[in-house]
């Protein structure tokens, strides 16, 4: 096992992509803090800006850099027969699914820490986290869970399949889905139980009365819904995104139970693999 991560980390710290990420992870995050901080600039007369509002604006991006960096590192070893001559040098493949996770695990939290440095750029004009630091930690270690959990989902992804452009597109593609689904139920739940329409009469414009919305979901279905976002690590990115966490121990035991069961489930369908 050491020899594996050795040898992954030693590609690491000389893969073009992975320092692409970092560096597009570092400006990305600048810039849109420093965008934030003009824009608490502007208004700041009507409303209450904080660092709050931004910094967590790219948890809901994490999984797009994971699946980007992940499919491209693991995509070029299928391709260059690195993976089968591990095995031919005696490493189990157990080892070796562990390894890889491990190692896109690390280029993920680190692509995080990036991320976290960079957003601090606003925090000499936007102040710190009005959430205060129980809360910045619980968030804090949300993040890194779904970012584990991410990881995870990749690297099955990865090590399953052998060809490098199938990979990228279905590692993107299925961040992107999940994304989409997330963003579906969050707008379900987002969704008033009463609603007003504005109506035009001799005095002007007025407000109808609160009439039920047919479109709110409540009931068990809206505790279904809720478990589902929490559930979801794009859910809890979007959730995270609004600052809106509102079950931060069940997101972090369902991102656990993804890591494990993606895991689990990749280890024993990558020893089946017959690797050309």
């Amino acid at each position: 096992m050491r020899k594996l991560l050795s040898a992954n980390y030693s590609r690491l710290w000389r893969d073009k992509i992975f320092w692409i990420c970092m560096g597009t992870m570092l400006i990305y995050s600048v810039v849109y803090m420093l965008n934030g901080c003009r824009q608490a600039a502007i208004h700041l007369s009507e409303y209450n800006y904080s660092i709050d509002k931004y910094y967590f604006h790219f948890a809901i991006s994490i999984g797009i850099f994971c699946a980007v960096f992940s499919s491209m590192f693991f995509g070029t070893e299928y391709s260059d027969g690195t993976i089968r001559n591990k095995v031919i040098v005696g490493h189990t493949k157990t080892n070796i699914y562990i390894a890889s996770l491990v190692t896109t695990i690390t280029a993920t939290l680190l692509m995080v820490l990036v991320w976290m440095i960079g957003a601090s750029v606003a925090i000499p004009i936007l102040g710190i986290w009005e959430m205060g630091i129980s809360n910045l930690v619980v968030y804090v270690l949300i993040i890194i869970m779904l970012a584990v959990a991410f990881a995870a989902i990749c690297t099955l992804v990865n090590m399953l399949s052998a060809n490098k452009a199938f990979t990228v597109a279905i590692s993107v593609l299925l961040i992107m889905g999940l994304l989409i689904l997330a963003s579906m139920i969050y707008s379900g739940l987002s969704e008033t139980e009463m609603t007003s329409s504005v109506q035009y009469t001799a005095n002007g414009m007025q407000m109808s009365e609160p009439t039920p919305n047919p479109n709110y979901i409540g009931g068990e279905m809206r505790k279904i819904y809720e478990f589902i976002l929490d559930f979801l690590p794009t859910g809890q990115g979007l959730t995270l995104w609004q600052v809106e966490a509102g079950h931060p121990v069940r997101m972090i035991l369902s991102s656990a139970a993804i890591t494990i069961l993606t895991t689990l489930s990749g280890i024993f369908v990558f020893r089946k693999k017959n690797l050309k």
